[in-house]
């Protein structure tokens, strides 16, 4: 009789909390498995263990990991779809546990600071650099660092507030946040307003050296923003993409 085969372990990590934090918008820290390393900016596969319901979209789904390295959990962030995954997900007791792989992933920040980061993220977009901009708070990295963070209002924007207090610990960082929406918003708003732009984009990266763009989030704002950095001159070696279907 041959052996009989043994089943590879997957790894697996423990939901550890839950929350809103913006509207339409929940974050989910899961311990981070011992051993396990990820780069900022990297994503992962999650899978549901044995969920109540599921539907044709199956039980795994690929996020970008929003904690940074050195942060003691692993955090995803979502919009929170009307989908068996989602609806499962949010009603996860805390302690269950689901199946994680990876990282996977290239949207991370390059080595050489000479040269500047400029990250355009669309709605959920951010995560993977709400990775990076923490990253890079705390190791003190010399790169500079330009964050357009574009959202219909701030009521829609994940991490803002977050990532507005970032600038206080990284003098090497900037956030431009803007807002499409205002006409929907009930809070009061300082900041710029109307899409990414070519205008708005000069008009910040006066003092961007030889800057690496990095564009991630949904697809038609991938797009969009990849058209408009394109027409700024920037070539298609100097812009990395990450797109975020199906959110």
């Amino acid at each position: 009789m041959g052996a009989t085969p043994v089943e590879t372990p997957y790894l697996s990590a423990s939901l550890k909390s839950r929350e809103e934090i913006c509207e339409g918008t929940m974050a989910f820290r899961f311990e981070k498995p011992a051993g396990w390393n990820f780069k900022a900016g990297q994503a992962m596969d999650m899978t549901l263990l044995d969920p109540p319901e599921t539907d044709s979209e199956g039980n795994t789904r690929a996020f970008s990991i929003a904690s940074a390295p050195e942060e003691d959990t692993l955090m995803i962030a979502t919009r929170m779809r009307d989908t068996a995954f989602k609806r499962t997900l949010k009603r996860l007791p805390i302690g269950s546990r689901v199946k994680i792989e990876g990282p996977f992933g290239g949207l991370t920040l390059h080595n050489n600071n000479a040269k500047a980061a400029v990250l355009l993220a669309g709605g959920i977009g951010i995560t993977p650099f709400r990775s990076m901009v923490v990253r890079a708070a705390r190791e003190k990295l010399a790169h500079r660092i330009f964050l357009f963070y574009s959202n219909r209002r701030p009521e829609d924007a994940a991490f803002l507030q977050e990532l507005q207090e970032l600038e206080k610990d990284n003098p090497n960082y900037k956030l431009i946040a803007t807002m499409t929406g205002m006409q929907g918003s009930s809070r009061p708003w300082q900041g710029e307003t109307g899409r990414v732009s070519s205008e708005l984009l000069s008009k910040h990266l006066k003092q961007a050296a030889s800057p690496i763009y990095y564009v991630a989030g949904p697809p038609e704002m991938v797009k969009a923003l990849h058209e408009t950095v394109n027409r700024c001159g920037v070539d298609d070696d100097d812009i990395r993409i990450e797109e975020f279907a199906g959110y």
